[in-house]
């Protein structure tokens, strides 16, 4: 159901999952450039209906509110306007904003699942905040190789990615050994999307689901 939530940059939207049981894991959703879409409100639904209260805040609405996007080159030059005039310090102020909103919800643990540029927000609301993260393709991810760790992790990539070449994977194998690596032989960017044939890859979409979930009821349990 769509929600607001307060944050330090003023009231934003965001689309809130709840579980048919009682749950205490709670995960924080972060979306690609194209904002709270139908797909994002979708995987939210599918942690959802696995035991999570899920939310995906709308990072966008401090720049313009109820951005959804077209996954095509007009949206995503768009949505990298967007993300530029919000900035990663920002937007990672609104995910504390949301894993607290979480656990005002009944959350005891709060994880993170982002994905392309929500993705390497993740892992810098891993690194900054603390909290258990699976990162979808992030691209950006190199920018913050000089940082530590503080929470168990999981990445996942498309090996026929070039936003994410190999040898920007085996920097990140090196600065994080203690994470956890995914990268999937029959995939490119965008693999998870299930609502764009061009990127999605259903074999390695079912691979990082499974595993995701078994990482966050590890580790939100």
């Amino acid at each position: 159901m769509n929600i607001t939530l307060d944050t330090h940059d003023g009231r934003i939207g965001g689309w809130l999952a709840r579980p048919d049981r009682p749950s205490t894991m709670g995960l924080v959703v972060l979306q690609e450039i194209f904002g709270v879409t139908a797909h994002i409100r979708d995987v939210a639904d599918h942690y959802a209906r696995e035991g999570f209260i899920a939310l995906a805040p709308a990072l966008f609405d401090v720049v313009e509110s109820n951005v959804d996007l077209p996954y095509d080159d007009a949206g995503m030059q768009q949505g990298r306007t967007f993300v530029t005039a919000l900035g990663f310090d920002r937007a990672l102020q609104l995910v504390d904003a949301a894993a607290q909103r979480l656990r005002d919800e009944g959350a005891t643990r709060v994880g993170v699942v982002g994905f392309c540029w929500g993705g390497t927000l993740a892992l810098l609301a891993n690194l900054r905040l603390g909290l258990p993260t699976v990162s979808y393709y992030g691209a950006r991810n190199t920018n913050f190789l000089d940082e530590t760790l503080r929470a168990p992790m999981l990445f996942h990539f498309g090996a026929e990615d070039a936003s994410t070449p190999i040898t920007d994977i085996e920097r990140e194998r090196a600065a994080w050994p203690q994470a956890d690596f995914m990268v999937h032989p029959d995939a490119g960017h965008a693999f998870n999307r299930d609502c764009d044939p061009t990127h999605y890859r259903a074999n390695a979409a079912t691979r990082a689901n499974t595993a995701t979930l078994a990482f966050f009821r590890e580790h939100l349990a």
